[in-house]
């Protein structure tokens, strides 16, 4: 291209400086006239040649033009399946967080539920064992100590006093 373009400027020069030389003579020769057909055929086949040349050059760049415009639309293609493939595993990756939580909540209720069992067992085993001792207690005190003859020893003594009595009931030993 730049050889073509260098030529054509060679060429042009030439004329001008072919011209400024004779430019002080009035008419042409027939001489002049021949070489002026030779250079105005020369310069319709250079013209023609380049013609030739810029409409190859339009066709290596319109060719150009379309390969490009295929690689970027199979850029856009591949850009399109690396989109559906990361939304495919946000999707995966949302499903996998939420079975995770529901099973961390599976987790937790397990686990209040065994705390509040091992709770209320040990409160009922507690109680439990606390009343049978206070049985147990009273029963031995009452079988081996003297505290139920005394008992009966009030109540005795309740049966001929009228206030007594009444003391004894509000106490539950009447």
């Amino acid at each position: 291209m730049k050889n073509v373009l260098l030529s054509f400027m060679f060429v042009l020069l030439f004329l001008a400086l072919e011209i400024s030389c004779f430019g002080g003579q009035t008419g042409f020769t027939q001489e002049d006239r021949e070489r002026l057909v030779r250079l105005e055929a020369t310069l319709k086949v250079f013209m023609e040649q380049v013609d030739k040349r810029f409409e190859q050059v339009d066709k290596r760049i319109s060719e150009l033009r379309e390969d490009m415009n295929k690689r970027f639309e199979q850029v856009d293609k591949r850009f399109e399946q690396v989109d559906k493939r990361f939304e495919e595993m946000r999707e995966d990756m949302n499903k996998r967080f939420e079975e995770m939580i529901n099973f961390l909540w599976m987790l937790v209720g397990i686990f209040t539920t065994l705390t509040a069992v091992v709770i209320g067992f040990a409160y009922w085993d507690r109680r439990t064992i606390i009343r049978k001792a206070r049985d147990e207690a009273i029963e031995t005190i009452e079988r081996e100590g003297r505290l139920k003859e005394f008992i009966k020893a009030l109540r005795a003594y309740a049966s001929e006093d009228e206030k007594f009595a009444t003391v004894l009931r509000s106490f539950g030993l009447l």
